[in-house]
């Protein structure tokens, strides 16, 4: 599994388009000094909330690319033959490929994640906002809930790419689920207060959110950076419920991946 797990380090440092999507973390943190500037009063605020924005919508296009081309393409070319003429099982190639996306996951997170620490360091000079930041323990908790969040996106595209035989699908199902993983929440915070007054849309729209959250995971719950950003803390059970989702949902798309790839017949 380890094999698969290092080679995937390395075939995603060479891949073209993880260096186009850093290219794009970077300049989205720029976007977040430059965001500060149209708040006087809370430019350390705005640029922490544009920032982490910024990263969670990079760090899902890196999982989603890499997915694509370390288990997509290599299948849609047949050069996943290779891997599996070695005596390993079907699982070690994909749980080591899961493994390595989730270690480049990390690294772009750290990188990211140190730039815009720098950058709401820098901005706003000496100016003290009357809501003060904290760039410590809160900032590195909400960069992990990022990491977390695509490592969850990672393992959807992961089955995905494991029984499609279209090859952009995977990176294309998986940024819609994203986006509604993300969007759940809000959703249902809409809807159990009462839609505004709404009734017939509640009445009709609220059972089939009450389904949708058994199939769909509420990855809103992974937003922590209000701790960061307003010192508000979400609580440890709160964390330990997104965490427990996460690890949950993860392991559910694994073991499909797992299977899908197990059964699959490439000759």
């Amino acid at each position: 599994m380890w094999q698969f797990c290092l080679s995937a380090w390395r075939s995603g440092f060479r891949s073209r388009s993880v260096h186009a999507i850093l290219v794009l973390g970077i300049l989205l943190v720029g976007v977040a000094f430059l965001s500060a500037s149209f708040s006087p009063r809370q430019p350390k605020t705005v640029a922490l909330d544009v920032g982490l924005s910024g990263m969670r919508f990079s760090l899902v296009l890196f999982a989603l690319f890499w997915v694509q081309e370390l288990v997509g393409r290599e299948i849609e070319r047949r050069t996943v033959m290779y891997a599996l003429s070695y005596p390993v099982s079907r699982a070690s190639y994909v749980l080591g490929r899961y493994f390595g996306i989730l270690g480049l996951l990390g690294l772009a997170a750290v990188m990211l994640g140190l730039l815009l620490w720098l950058t709401v360091l820098t901005v706003g000079g000496t100016y003290e906002q009357s809501f003060r930041v904290s760039l410590g323990a809160p900032f590195w908790s909400a960069v992990f809930g990022l990491w977390v969040d695509a490592a969850l996106v990672a393992s959807f595209a992961l089955w995905i790419a494991t029984l499609s035989t279209v090859p952009m699908l995977p990176v294309a199902l998986g940024a819609a689920f994203a986006v509604a993983g993300k969007s759940l929440g809000a959703v249902i915070q809409y809807l159990e207060s009462g839609a505004d007054g709404d009734v017939e849309f509640h009445a009709r729209f609220n059972p089939l959110v009450q389904t949708i959250q058994w199939v769909l995971p509420d990855m809103s719950r992974l937003d922590w950076r209000d701790w960061p950003m307003y010192d508000l803390f979400p609580g440890a059970m709160t964390m330990g419920l997104g965490m427990v989702m996460a690890l949950a949902y993860a392991a559910v798309m694994l073991t499909l991946a797992v299977g899908t790839f197990s059964r699959r017949d490439f000759s």
